[in-house]
């Protein structure tokens, strides 16, 4: 009789195994609408912890998931300071280069003053000329890493900079004072609201 069990006894075991392991991945990482972000992420020598994560609409399209990280140990939100920090984009729509170029530059423009948008112009001239176009599943990644900016595409280096003041404009697009939207920006700094 013993027998005949053992082997929903080994079933049973060997599927709770999995399920611990499905969650111990799951603790690891979230997901937003299908694109997975880990909790925790090293890059060069430096490891960022999430703070946040959500999905940005856009009128009626849901236009991608992001997740925004800072240097491990700095939990207080500080995404326009010099805190190492990055941002992740996950892009579910097709969107061109150039639209890219005119969306940062307008942002730019609205959201700081004249003298700042002086200030980083041509920073921003050089990295216009770096976007590429995005499919669906690419992914942008915008860092600062306390030296160096970074934009990369799916892992390939676009545009570095050594420029705090840009850093801090191009993270302001998402997470400034006047962001691209108040319910992303919220998501991302883990703010609830």
């Amino acid at each position: 009789m013993q027998r005949r069990h053992m082997p929903a006894l080994l079933l049973a075991a060997l599927w709770m195994g999995a399920a611990l392991l499905s969650s111990s991945a799951a603790a690891e990482s979230v997901t937003e609408r299908g694109e997975r972000f880990e909790r925790v992420v090293e890059e060069n020598g430096q490891r960022y912890t999430l703070l946040g994560s959500g999905v940005f609409r856009y009128m009626i399209w849901t236009a991608y998931a992001g997740a925004y990280y800072q240097l491990e140990g700095e939990r207080d939100p500080q995404p326009l300071s010099d805190v190492p920090r990055r941002l992740e984009l996950a892009y579910f729509h097709d969107i061109a280069a150039e639209d890219f170029a005119d969306a940062t530059e307008k942002t730019l423009s609205d959201s700081l003053t004249l003298y700042e948008f002086n200030q980083v112009k041509e920073n921003l001239e050089q990295l216009k000329r770096q976007y590429r176009d995005v499919a669906p599943g690419d992914r942008y990644l915008l860092s600062w890493d306390g030296e160096q900016l970074r934009l990369a595409l799916n892992g390939e280096t676009l545009y570095e900079d050594s420029s705090a003041e840009f850093a801090s404009a191009m993270f302001g697009i998402w997470l400034g004072e006047r962001p691209l939207g108040d319910e992303f920006r919220d998501a991302l700094l883990g703010v609830n609201g």
